[in-house]
């Protein structure tokens, strides 16, 4: 007896129709389960139609049936045809699913052989895979090669998709098409322009890989995702960005137009090297920085609050610690400038200052976000609704 993992096995030969042209040619409705049966279903079909594939399918699964039979190699053998419908797709499979079970049901196989005339019957492997394990596959092949008939499948299979699919068709109808147009505008309009032949044909070039290049940087990067995004539900924090970034660079050109007056406040003398004049001007830009992120969180804290985001509350405890932020790059800007000690007032009455505001921003964020955790409920079950 022929074992599989070691356990003796049922095997049944499995021929699949997955448009059903036993059904629509030659009126045999799936499945059809035993040799007799079968035999019967393939003489039907091949009298209806001579020239279809599927009918040599079912003759060659009942021949592998009679081969494997003689040969004894299983504990038990069946021979069986489902069908699917003439819309092939999800309806198909479901029916082959659906006449597959009521197989199984009638002969409880261990394993499947199925038998198909090429790669659109193929498809439903993976329906056949979650019931019983495929143990072999046996493909039948009429009048064209293998080849051509996988080549012939795939081909029509990726055509259909793109017809199907508009954006598919786009990029394989509407760039070409692009393409064909502007380049029949300038050959039209370089009849009459002879002596500007050159300029026309370098324009259209040039024209033809912008909108080409454009078009795939868009998509590459999802523009137009983004700018939906920046337009619905982005244009707040947009502007914010925007306002903070105004607000740095106003503040950076003035500290460079004016370090060397700050210089003179700070430690009474020009800056003589690069690196003094670096840290001099770092804790110039220290207010206009701090105050940029102000904005930036002023921002997030105005979208989270429309938008009902529980995560407001993350944004405002940072709104709060910038204090901190200031206190901090000034008192380093100004020890590394030798102008403040760790051990001068001036320094502890600024450390008392930075921790008390981490203290508030960190209770007033625990505050808050007992506070607001129900906001982000409220959007989910009305997202739902």
């Amino acid at each position: 007896m022929k074992k599989f993992g070691g356990i003796k096995i049922k095997v049944l030969v499995l021929a699949i129709d997955r448009d059903d042209d036993f059904g629509k040619k030659a009126g045999v409705n799936g499945p059809i389960v035993g040799r007799d049966a079968c035999v019967d279903a393939a003489l039907k079909l091949s009298l209806a139609d001579p020239e279809d594939s599927d009918a040599n399918v079912l003759y060659a699964a009942v021949k592998l049936y009679d081969e494997l039979k003689e040969r004894a190699e299983f504990e038990d053998i069946e021979v069986a045809l489902i069908t699917g419908h003439p819309e092939v797709g999800v309806k198909s499979d479901l029916e082959l699913n659906k006449q597959l079970e009521k197989v199984l049901t009638q002969f409880p196989a261990d394993g499947i052989i199925p038998v198909t005339d090429g790669a659109e019957d193929e498809q439903i492997f993976p329906i056949i895979t979650s019931k019983v394990p495929v143990i072999s596959t046996k493909r039948i092949v009429v009048k064209q090669s293998e080849s051509i008939e996988t080549t012939y499948y795939i081909i029509y299979r990726y055509l259909k998709e793109i017809l199907s699919d508009p954006e598919a068709a786009k990029i394989f109808f509407g760039l070409p098409g692009m393409m064909l147009l502007i380049y029949g505008i300038a050959r039209l309009l370089s009849i009459k322009y002879q002596q500007s032949v050159a300029i026309i044909s370098s324009t259209v070039t040039g024209v033809i890989l912008f909108l080409i290049g454009a078009y795939f940087f868009a998509k590459a990067f999802k523009v137009k995702e983004a700018l939906n995004h920046f337009f619905t539900k982005g244009f707040i924090q947009f502007v914010s960005i925007v306002a903070a970034l105004f607000v740095v660079f106003a503040g950076t050109v003035n500290a460079y137009l004016n370090l060397e007056r700050i210089a003179l406040e700070l430690i009474g003398r020009y800056p003589g090297t690069e690196l003094l004049g670096v840290v001099i001007f770092l804790n110039a830009i220290n207010t206009s920085f701090v105050a940029a992120l102000g904005v930036l969180m002023i921002g997030k804290v105005i979208h989270s609050y429309l938008r009902r985001d529980h995560h407001i509350w993350y944004h405002i405890s940072g709104l709060l610690l910038l204090p901190a932020l200031w206190v901090t790059i000034d008192v380093t800007t100004l020890y590394a400038l030798s102008i403040l000690s760790f051990y001068s007032m001036e320094f502890l009455k600024k450390g008392i200052i930075a921790l008390g505001d981490i203290t508030l921003a960190t209770l007033v964020g625990m505050y808050l976000r007992d506070k607001v955790r129900g906001w982000g409920k409220v959007e989910a079950e009305g997202s739902t609704a």
